[in-house]
C-alpha cells in the first residue's frame, strides 16, 4: 500500500486485523502524482473534512490538500503493468478475489 499519510491512522491499526503488508510513503504524493492520480481537494470539501475533524495538512504533512485516488496495479517480475484498476471513487474498489486472480495469472 502506498499512502501520503505521514503515520498509520487508528482506523488501520486498531479496529482490523493486522494484515501482512508494509505501508509505503509517498510524500506530496509525488509517486501518485507520476501516475495521474491525484487531485487537489476545494476550499468548500476542505470546510467539510475539518468539520470531521480530518486534518490533511497534519496527516500528510504538507499544506495542499491533495489526495491520491485509489488504484491496484499488479506488475510482473519485470515491472509490466498487467493489471490495473482506478475510480475516482473512493466507494468502489477492485475485489480482493480479481486481484489474486491477477497475481495468480502472472505465475512463478
Amino acid at each position: 500500500m502506498v499512502s501520503p499519510q505521514l503515520e498509520r491512522t487508528a482506523r488501520e491499526t486498531g479496529e482490523r486485523p493486522r494484515l501482512d503488508y508494509d505501508l509505503v510513503r509517498d510524500p506530496g504524493n509525488g509517486v501518485a502524482k507520476k501516475f495521474g492520480l491525484v487531485f487537489t481537494l476545494p476550499e468548500n470539501l476542505r470546510q467539510v473534512y475539518r468539520g470531521f475533524g480530518i486534518d490533511l495538512e497534519k496527516a500528510n504533512g504538507d499544506a495542499s490538500w491533495t489526495l491520491p485516488m485509489p488504484a491496484r496495479y499488479v506488475l510482473d517480475r519485470a515491472g509490466v503493468i498487467r493489471a490495473a484498476d482506478v475510480d475516482p471513487d473512493y466507494t468502489r474498489r477492485t475485489e480482493p478475489a480479481d486481484t489474486v486472480a491477477a497475481l495468480r495469472s502472472l505465475g512463478g
